[in-house]
């Protein structure tokens, strides 16, 4: 039986609040962790179940991660090529992350190993990562063609690439530079816009030889990463929820500490400082190779805008909140150029347009994105979250500001990257 909430109309959201650490860097923290030699020691990890599925598909490889208390890691790493064999299936869960960037690294082991994952996860499109690594000489078999998990992949030594890819993936461009530590030669990613740079970043800051240029990223094989301590900051996909919330919400003001600012993921915040929301930066730093700031929001009245272009692959993750910011906003926003929402853990621009639509938004999909005429008082109604985390935790700040109640069916997907959102919501209802 799957979990049901029901979310209420707030008057005021106050208080300080951190998030739970980034998911993106968290799984990375883990892969190249594990590659270095020498111990790392990983602060802020995120506990979540796509993270964990990493965590447990690197000690099914013969890794020692340990867990010490207040959330810390630590890593014994095993070098580039200590990995051994797994015994079994390695299970994705439901992280697309983990399996496209497994399938690179796998692909150049000198073992055998099969990648599976959930029901959900089974379905999402692979090739986009099977293809050019079988560019690189990677031998990988999958359902349709390679274009469906289960994975089986046969390691082999792999030829360095230039590849020229049609999407701005870091997805696909960490699976091609994990696949590059093993090849020949170097290996080039070039990218139509810039995706999020956090592989680039702490491969870098761990001691890879890598070029990064305007359109992509040359990485050299063979490098010599050395463990470290990594300090994961907040995930500026969890603090997007709480950033629409608050500024959807009358009279509210909440400060969100420590979270990763780097600008290839802070397009969350630009598109909703255009829409006129009253968003600060305070404290601005650097850790571990990633900015991080504080996060202070407060009450806005938001207007309609377009969305499109080279801000999209840096705010992708956030599109089904910043939806629910324009259904609250004043005029017209049109989102374009996010084709991507298609083939994430769901169709995340039908299941936004439907459950919106249910609350009494008028929003109108298109292929690459939607339409979205705001302004319309959302109403009480049961949505349904389609197994996504992002949508369940977006349609809850739709709620907050709907008349009557909103109740969500399939609400444990949110365990996924945020384990304590409701805890954490709950806090700064006053």
């Amino acid at each position: 039986m799957t979990e049901t909430r029901t979310v209420t109309a707030e008057n005021r959201l106050r208080g300080e609040i951190v998030v739970p650490g980034d998911k993106s860097i968290s799984h990375r923290s883990i892969m190249f962790g594990s590659l270095a030699t020498g111990e790392s020691v990983v602060h802020g990890f995120l506990q979540g179940e796509d993270n964990h599925a990493t965590l447990n598909a690197f000690r099914s490889m013969g890794v020692q991660i340990e867990n010490l208390p207040d959330g810390v890691l630590r890593i014994v790493g095993k070098g580039l090529h200590g990995l051994q064999e797994p015994g079994d299936v390695i299970d994705c869960g439901n992280s697309g992350t983990t399996m496209r960037l497994m399938t690179g690294l796998l692909s150049g082991q000198n073992f055998f190993s099969v990648l599976s994952g959930d029901q959900y996860l089974r379905k999402r499109p692979m090739k986009r990562v099977v293809g050019p690594l079988a560019g690189m000489g990677a031998d990988i078999w999958g359902r349709d063609g390679g274009e469906k998990a289960p994975l089986a992949i046969r390691g082999c030594q792999l030829r360095g690439t230039a590849y020229s890819s049609p999407i701005a993936s870091a997805q696909v461009k960490s699976a091609l530079m994990l696949a590059g530590l093993y090849a020949d030669a170097s290996t080039t990613v070039l990218e139509p816009h810039l995706s999020r740079d956090h592989s680039e970043r702490m491969l870098r800051y761990l001691g890879a030889e890598l070029e990064r240029f305007e359109g992509g990223v040359t990485i050299q094989p063979e490098p010599n990463l050395a463990g470290k301590e990594i300090h994961v900051p907040g995930d500026i996909s969890s603090a997007a929820f709480f950033l629409v919330a608050c500024l959807i919400s009358p009279d509210a003001e909440v400060l969100i500490r420590n979270v990763g600012v780097n600008p290839t993921r802070s397009g969350i915040v630009d598109v909703l400082q255009e829409m006129g929301g009253d968003i600060e930066l305070l404290n601005r730093r650097e850790l571990s190779g990633e900015p991080v700031a504080d996060l202070l929001v407060r009450s806005s009245r938001l207007r309609g805008i377009e969305i499109g272009g080279d801000v999209v692959p840096r705010a992708i993750d956030e599109f089904p909140v910043i939806s629910v910011a324009a259904a609250f906003a004043e005029g017209t926003t049109t989102i374009r150029d996010a084709e991507e929402l298609r083939v994430k853990e769901t169709d995340r621009i039908a299941a936004m347009v439907s459950e919106l639509r249910k609350l009494g938004a008028a929003i109108e999909a298109r292929q690459d994105g939607m339409v979205i005429e705001g302004g319309e008082t959302l109403q009480g109604a049961v949505v349904n979250s389609h197994g996504d985390h992002r949508i369940a935790m977006s349609l809850a700040v739709a709620a907050l500001n709907a008349q009557g109640e909103v109740t969500i069916e399939d609400t444990g997907c949110t365990a996924t990257s945020f384990p304590d959102f409701w805890e954490l919501l709950q806090s700064i209802k006053e």
